[in-house]
C-alpha cells in the first residue's frame, strides 16, 4: 500500500515506524518546515523528519498543506492513503479527497471527546481516569470525521502528560495498523460521532500552568501532572516563581486560607499547602526560580520557609 504520512511530533513517530514494521510503503512523510529554536535561533526539525531522515523516507515540509502546488504535488505521487497523527496543520478537502481508501487520523482521545491540540493534557486537567485512542476518516474540520477504531488506557494517579504520551503513542501506531489494514479488506465500518458529547482540547498556553489555590488539592494536584512537562506548573512565595513538578492531593482537611503553608511534611516528605475547599495540596518536588529540580523538603529548609506563608499565583 502507498501511504503519504503527515505528522510533526513525536507522538507521530511510532506510527510512522510500525507502518513500515507492518510492510506498507510510505512514499513520502509530509511534516512542519523547520524553525529556530534557542537562544542562538538555529533551525530545528520536528521529531517526524528526524525519524524519517533515519527510516530513509522522503520529506515534504510545505508551509501550507493547502497550497494548490503542494496539493498536486501529493495528486502526482499518487497515494492509495493518507494517515496522519499529531501534524498540526488543518489538511483541505482537496487533499482528503486524493487517496481511494481514504484519509486516517490517529487522534489522543477517546472522540468525541477532547477534540483539538491538547486531548491527552486537557484530559489529565480534567481528572479523567480513563482516555485512549481514535483513528478516524478525516474531514476538514477539527477531529469530526467518523470513528473507525478505538481503544481505551487507564490513567494512572501518578500519570503526567510526559509519562501519558509515549503510551497513548505507542496504542495508537498499533490502532493504525489495525485501521489501514481493515480498510484494505474491507472490514471496517465508519461510525458518525456523537457530536452532543463533544468536548474541546485547546493548546496549553503558559498560564494554564499557573496553580489556582482556589481550586481543590485534587485539582491543583491535576493541573501539575497535566502541564508537565511542559508548560509546567508554577505559584509565587516572597515575590519569587517556583515551578511545581509534583504535588499530591491529602486526605485532610482545613479551615486555613487557601495559598497558606500548613507545615512540613515527614512521609511523604513535603510541604503542606491549603487549597480551595478546605482540602490540603503537599509540594514534593519544586523548582526555584534561577534554581535546579529538587525535593521539596530541601527547598523549603534551604529557604528557611514557615508556616504562615502564602504561595501567590503569578503571571
Amino acid at each position: 500500500m502507498r501511504i503519504v504520512f503527515f505528522g510533526t511530533a513525536e507522538f507521530a513517530v511510532p506510527s510512522l515506524e510500525q507502518l513500515i514494521k507492518a510492510g506498507h510503503t510510505v512514499v513520502a512523510v509530509v511534516t512542519q518546515p523547520d524553525k529556530p529554536h534557542g537562544r542562538g535561533l538555529q533551525l530545528s526539525s520536528p521529531p517526524l523528519k528526524h525519524a524519517a531522515v533515519r527510516l530513509g523516507l522522503p520529506v515534504l515540509q510545505p508551509k501550507r498543506v493547502r497550497s494548490e502546488r503542494f496539493v498536486e504535488e501529493i495528486r502526482e505521487i499518487q497515494p492509495d492513503l493518507l494517515a496522519l497523527a499529531a501534524f498540526g496543520q488543518i489538511v483541505p478537502q482537496a487533499l482528503l479527497d486524493i487517496p481511494p481508501l481514504g484519509p486516517i487520523n490517529v487522534h489522543g482521545s477517546l472522540l468525541p471527546k477532547y477534540r483539538g491540540a491538547a486531548p491527552i493534557q486537557r484530559a489529565i486537567l480534567a481528572g479523567e481516569t480513563v482516555t485512549g485512542v481514535t483513528t478516524m476518516w478525516m474531514d476538514a474540520t477539527l477531529d469530526t470525521g467518523d470513528i473507525l477504531l478505538s481503544a481505551e488506557l487507564q490513567i494512572l494517579p501518578s500519570d503526567t502528560s510526559g509519562s501519558l504520551f509515549p503510551r497513548l503513542a505507542n496504542l495508537g501506531a498499533e490502532l493504525l495498523v489495525e485501521t489501514v489494514e481493515r480498510l484494505a479488506n474491507g472490514t471496517l465500518e465508519r461510525r458518525p460521532q456523537e457530536s452532543s458529547q463533544a468536548s474541546l482540547a485547546p493548546m496549553l498556553q503558559p498560564e494554564d500552568g499557573a496553580i489556582r489555590w482556589h481550586e481543590s488539592a485534587v485539582q491543583c494536584s491535576n493541573r501539575v501532572r497535566a502541564v508537565s512537562p511542559k508548560p509546567g506548573a508554577y505559584a509565587a512565595i516572597r515575590g519569587k516563581r517556583v515551578k511545581l513538578w509534583q504535588a499530591v492531593a491529602l486526605d485532610e482537611q482545613t479551615e486555613e486560607t487557601s495559598g497558606r503553608i500548613l507545615g512540613f511534611s515527614k512521609t511523604p516528605p513535603g510541604v503542606t499547602v491549603a487549597a480551595g475547599g478546605q482540602t490540603v495540596l503537599i509540594l514534593t518536588e519544586v523548582q526555584p526560580e534561577s534554581g535546579k529540580r529538587m525535593s521539596a523538603d530541601a527547598w523549603a529548609r534551604g529557604a528557611r520557609l514557615q508556616p504562615g506563608e502564602c504561595f501567590t499565583t503569578t503571571n
